[in-house]
């Protein structure tokens, strides 16, 4: 199994970036796919969730409205679009697939 995020990156407040994860060594179609994130000194926390069919999605309190989590299972790839960042942001972005974690992505907000 192999997760592999990109599109991380410095970015002004009020800015957006676009996470993408793609995945392989199993049937991504069939489960929940989640990103976490971990700012530095703090515990990792769930960002944003999407079932296995992209219909039903949750997110947290800290995130809704701004980011949004879609998928596309042709492509094994889920994303993440954030907008409206704030500099509470910034930490390092993690794609899980069942018990599978991806190496993260850097995401800094700062002006």
């Amino acid at each position: 199994v192999q997760l592999v995020e990109s599109g991380g990156g410095l970015v002004q407040p009020g800015g957006s970036l676009r996470l993408s994860c793609v995945a392989s060594g199993f049937t991504f179609s069939r489960y929940t796919m989640s990103w976490y994130r971990q700012a530095p000194g703090k515990e990792r926390e769930v960002v944003a969730q999407i079932g296995s069919t992209g219909v039903s999605t949750n997110y947290a309190d800290s995130v809704k409205g701004r980011f949004t989590i879609s998928r596309a299972n042709a492509k094994n790839t889920v994303y993440l679009q954030m907008n409206s960042l704030k500099p509470e942001d910034t930490a390092e972005y993690y794609c899980k697939g069942i018990d599978y974690w991806g190496q993260g992505t850097q995401v800094t907000v700062s002006s």
